[in-house]
């Protein structure tokens, strides 16, 4: 009998401690915060390549924990469609102001302190065009297409950054312009980072030149 008791009292003393472990657990999940709210931001629907004008089907919605959204991150219902990319994205990558051409981008590039403007030209061969990226360093020379003979080179810009190279034709794309779209001849378009000064030359020199580039490096 006295053995009864004592395994009834142990059997007791068990249960108790688990209901109060059990309570401790339930008043410790009760005083956890929740989780913050996730946020819905815009990333690549697909591998993007630099240069390439954004359209709808490039993009799609994603919901991001607060801490992981990063500065900048463009929000659904941003007007991106039409805008360029100045650099490739991978897909899932979430798309912030600084991806696209505009004032965003252009305030990482200073010369001297000086602000630098975002300089269109367009080179002769498009092949050297597509071997560019953004953030290369670049050498402009410009060839006077109205002397006879063999025209002089002459450098009008060395180690100007590339900001994009724009590409109206984009193969990995699913809204792809049609065969013969005159957009698709686009592709030896160079945006260039560049002092308002450089920027007149360049403009100046495409006048009567013929405009090529050598890549310095990064």
């Amino acid at each position: 009998m006295r053995a009864l008791r004592r395994m009834l009292a142990w059997h007791r003393r068990w249960v108790a401690a688990a209901l109060a472990g059990a309570a401790v657990l339930a008043l410790v999940g009760a005083l956890r915060p929740a989780p913050p709210p996730g946020q819905t931001v815009l990333a690549a629907a697909r591998d993007i390549p630099g240069g390439v004008v954004l359209r709808p089907a490039d993009l799609r919605p994603v919901a991001l924990p607060a801490e992981a959204v990063p500065a900048g991150a463009l929000r659904p219902g941003a007007q991106v469609a039409g805008r360029l990319l100045a650099g490739p994205m991978r897909r899932g990558e979430p798309l912030t102001d600084v991806r696209l051409l505009g004032p965003e981008l252009l305030a990482g590039y200073r010369e001297d302190g000086r602000a630098l403007v975002a300089t269109p030209i367009r080179v002769a061969d498009p092949g050297v065009a597509r071997l560019l990226a953004p953030g290369d360093r670049v050498a402009v020379f410009a060839a006077d297409a109205r002397t006879s003979g063999d025209p002089v080179a002459r450098m009008v810009a060395a180690g100007a950054r590339v900001l994009a190279v724009p590409r109206a034709y984009d193969p990995g794309s699913p809204s792809d312009p049609p065969a013969g779209d005159p957009a698709a001849a686009e592709g030896a378009l160079v945006v260039l980072a560049t002092t308002p000064e450089l920027a007149q030359e360049l403009a100046r020199a495409a006048v009567t030149s013929r405009l090529s580039v050598a890549v310095l490096g990064r």
